[in-house]
């Protein structure tokens, strides 16, 4: 599995978390991810999942002059955006436990099959 196959699951977090410090448009998104290592993500990644998350009203979009040229598109996080973003928060803590603890050799954290710890 490649890095990019691993990264698109996460990006709508990322993408949310980086909303919520400020406005931003799609390109800028792009550069953001990249400023955080994230290479692998183009805006032709990014705007397919940016009119997803619009559609399920995680986000809304606003369209404003530019000095650099023609308008832009701004996107910003909404409330229910904000929901997911700590719901995915959450998941993202569990599972970056679990994978961290299988990595580095560690028991498991959870009983199996009815045993107690």
């Amino acid at each position: 599995m490649s890095t990019t196959q691993m990264l698109k699951g996460i990006l709508e977090g990322c993408l949310l978390a980086i909303m919520k410090e400020k406005e931003v448009y799609g390109y800028e998104l792009a550069e953001k991810l990249e400023d955080y290592g994230f290479d692998s993500f183009s805006e032709g990644t990014i705007y397919p999942l940016l009119l997803r998350m619009q559609k399920e009203k995680l986000i809304a979009s606003e369209l404003r002059k530019s000095t650099a040229g023609p308008k832009r598109k701004y996107y910003a996080i909404t409330e229910k955006g904000e929901e997911e973003l700590e719901a995915f928060k959450e998941r993202w803590q569990e599972l970056s436990k679990s994978v961290n603890q299988v990595l580095e050799g560690g028991k498991p954290g959870r009983p199996k099959g009815g045993e107690k710890k």
